[in-house]
């Protein structure tokens, strides 16, 4: 414990929510003083678990914010089309914010969500957790010392995870485009934020494509049936809800997540019961999905150097692949350990981070969510802005290469975005 006591308040008692909770009640930097969910059992059991006084458990987030501040900080853990109003009217209450990436779906949203803080002098940190890992920072090191010269190209790889793209982006609340946001502004705002933090500028041109290609009703087996449970071939198939589901019994990360996201039954039958009545025993070729299963997005510099992103859901979910190339050599690296390629003497060194193998929700993004709550934590203590790693006029900067990638992939064009706060253009290729 260092200082006094932060207190919380979490909107939003979900997986996230609840994670970054329990990580401030397991570590004592902060309390939990309020919370507000809709979701009867969740915000009980909530409730329940961080002796929250009755007083301060609240349905709707806007009785929460109708009280007197009841914290230091609020966490906002919402789905993504749900951060603004309680981000902006938290803000003119005086509370510093933790706002779950991404801000929110478009670009006039996210600026609300900014400038509310600058204007009320309050703390803003977004939930860019990759850039709080040892991995990431230990590759930042190596390259600010110069060891492989100047930095020329960027290769970087996010594997979604068959069964992952399945549960979240088919099936799942992150399925389609009107009620949540695009694949790549859900998933992957994460990794265009990562490679402008490594390469410290932002992109002035960024072009971009990807299609859902396979999760399509035409790619269905002639004899599926709408449910995995009905299913003929389901045995047969890689994306089987009930193969995916019932694996995770006995596995607490698993039944952690996904699984609890599908029910808090953690039985055969319980499972089996939410496969039949709810969204997630759906075929993936049958449900209601529009967002991409592949994209690449290309990026121009100023300086003239470029990087290149792939996300794919047909890979195993593992740590996002790097490759970063520079003029005195070149850097290999897997998430957790880099391999040093230096060009003077010809030979290669690796080098061991302490990041977590762990790359899933349910492992903590190879520690980052850990790093990041602790960080904020002590940016509240200290009322210190400079230990925010990803603020919020950065992540704004970063939303904005997305919603570019966005456009070009959209309008078959190259947007332009410079100078860095101006509106998106595209421009014909």
């Amino acid at each position: 414990m260092h200082g006094p006591e932060v207190e919380l308040a979490v909107i939003g008692a979900g997986l996230r929510g609840t994670g970054y909770a329990r990580r401030a009640r397991e570590t004592g930097r902060a309390r939990i003083t309020a919370v507000a969910e809709p979701d009867r059992e969740r915000r009980t059991r909530f409730a329940e678990e961080h002796g929250i006084d009755e007083r301060n458990v609240f349905e709707d987030w806007r009785d929460l914010l109708d009280r007197d501040r009841l914290a230091d900080a609020v966490i906002i853990s919402t789905q993504d089309s749900m951060h603004v109003e309680p981000a902006v009217r938290a803000a003119e209450l005086g509370y510093h914010l933790l706002v779950e990436k991404p801000m929110a779906p478009t670009e006039k949203e996210a600026a609300q969500i900014t400038e509310a803080a600058e204007r009320h002098g309050v703390l803003l940190a977004v939930c860019h957790v990759m850039r709080y890992t040892r991995y990431t920072e230990t590759l930042k090191e190596i390259l600010d010392a110069g060891r492989i010269g100047d930095v020329m190209n960027i290769q970087h790889l996010e594997q979604v995870g068959w069964w992952h793209q399945a549960h979240s982006f088919v099936r799942g609340n992150w399925s389609n485009e009107a009620a949540s946001a695009p694949m790549l502004l859900a998933k992957a705002c994460h990794d265009l934020d990562w490679i402008v933090h490594i390469k410290g500028a932002l992109p002035e041109r960024v072009s971009s494509f990807g299609n859902l290609v396979h999760f399509r009703p035409e790619r269905r087996p002639g004899n599926a049936a709408d449910n995995c449970l009905d299913c003929p071939v389901e045995s047969t198939c890689p994306y089987s809800a009930k193969r995916i589901y019932l694996d995770c019994l006995g596995d607490p990360a698993k039944e952690w997540w996904p699984l609890s996201a599908v029910t808090d039954d953690h039985t055969e039958h319980g499972v089996l019961t939410a496969l039949r009545e709810g969204p997630y025993g759906r075929c993936v070729y049958a449900s209601d999905n529009d967002v991409v299963d592949s994209q690449v997005v290309d990026l121009e510099f100023g300086d003239g150097t470029t990087a290149s992103f792939m996300m794919t859901a047909f890979a195993a979910l593992e740590h996002r692949k790097t490759r970063v190339f520079g003029t005195h050599g070149s850097i290999e690296g897997d998430g957790v350990n880099l391999r040093v390629h230096d060009f003077l003497t010809d030979t290669y060194s690796t080098v061991v981070t302490d990041t977590s193998p762990g790359a899933s929700a349910a492992e903590g993004h190879g520690g980052g969510d850990e790093v990041l709550l602790d960080t904020f934590v002590e940016a509240v203590r200290g009322k210190d802005p400079t230990l925010i790693r990803s603020t919020g006029r950065e992540s704004l900067d970063t939303h904005r290469v997305v919603w570019a990638a966005e456009t070009a992939r959209r309008t078959r064009t190259v947007s332009t975005l410079s100078p860095q706060d101006r509106p998106l253009t595209g421009k014909t290729m």
